[in-house]
């Protein structure tokens, strides 16, 4: 718990120094709220599907589908609003079937006991590919701007963005389930030993089965927000968002080999990462140059905990 609160307090600190480089590098116009705004647009759905993939790794297993399952859920979307169904019928049938992939993953892997990392590199290939079947390469754009400008205007009175927001609530429910509830202590327990939950009576299967299902149903949302804020529901929407959410995750300190880690790392995980991609956006850097960006945090958030484990050893 200790190595876990400095790892936390040096992203904070790393927060600071981010926003202090960025607003003296970029004149004053970093801090500005229209440029809050839109870093908290930016990071909306990974924040939305980092909160339940943080319960997911903690629990000692993976999900890469999640960004697959946010570009079927778009396209999903611009099908159904094509066939003439209203939006208010669409959005809880988009996230039911979220789930219904979520407990794809989930029953693979607990049912048939296979590993979660191949389970979900498949399904990572298997939803995109539906994704593509149920709406080609054409874009839907005509939704309402009721419904749009969820995505892209803020809380009346703030400079927050209604998918934060929706992420801030969310965050809430499952700090509270992950920190002050038995089931927390038990999504733990697995991580840290499952077969000693197993044998203490913890419900593995069940509990794993869950998170996959909350995993799926929160990346249909997402999925609904991307769709909103871009006003196109599109088949290629979200890929490659699984390394930055992944990224995210494991940057707030939470262990790929389950079993420890917070939710609180992780916002400031999510925020970090939303700062530096931003940072360097406003100093006109090349997508190819975000993208290594965030593969060197992830090389990082894997690699320090390891290294940080090394050197106290070394020195007990």
């Amino acid at each position: 718990m200790r190595s876990l609160l400095r790892w936390e307090t040096a992203l904070v600190l790393l927060l600071i120094v981010v926003a202090l480089t960025g607003q003296i590098s970029t004149n004053g116009s970093f801090l500005d709220g229209g440029n809050l705004f839109y870093l908290g647009l930016d990071i909306g759905e990974i924040a939305l599907i980092a909160l339940p993939l943080t319960l997911v790794i903690v629990a000692g297993e993976i999900d890469l589908s999640v960004a697959s399952v946010l570009g079927l859920s778009s396209a999903l979307v611009g099908w159904l609003w094509n066939e003439g169904w209203p939006l208010e019928t669409i959005l809880p049938v988009v996230i039911a079937i979220g789930a219904v992939c979520g407990a794809v993953n989930g029953l693979l892997v607990t049912r048939l006991g296979l590993p979660s990392l191949a389970v979900t590199i498949g399904t990572l290939a298997l939803y995109r590919g539906l994704a593509l079947v149920v709406l080609g390469d054409t874009a839907v754009a005509d939704f309402p701007a009721s419904y749009t400008s969820f995505g892209t205007t803020p809380v009346p009175g703030t400079n927050v963005p209604y998918p934060i927001a929706l992420a801030a609530v969310l965050a809430v429910l499952f700090g509270i389930a992950l920190h002050a509830s038995s089931f927390g202590r038990s999504v733990y327990a697995i991580g840290a030993n499952e077969e000693g939950a197993r044998f203490s009576g913890i419900r593995v299967k069940r509990i794993k089965l869950v998170l996959f299902v909350l995993a799926g149903a929160v990346a249909a949302v997402a999925g609904i927000v991307y769709t909103f804020r871009f006003s196109s529901a599109r088949a290629d929407n979200g890929v490659g968002l699984e390394l930055a959410v992944v990224a995210a995750v494991l940057l707030g300190g939470v262990s790929i080999f389950g079993g420890r880690g917070s939710l609180f790392g992780v916002l400031a995980g999510v925020l970090l990462l939303g700062g530096l991609r931003n940072l360097l956006i406003l100093r006109d850097t090349s997508t190819e140059v975000l993208t290594i960006v965030t593969g060197l945090l992830l090389l990082v958030s894997v690699l320090a905990p390891s290294i940080t484990r090394s050197l106290r050893k070394a020195t007990t």
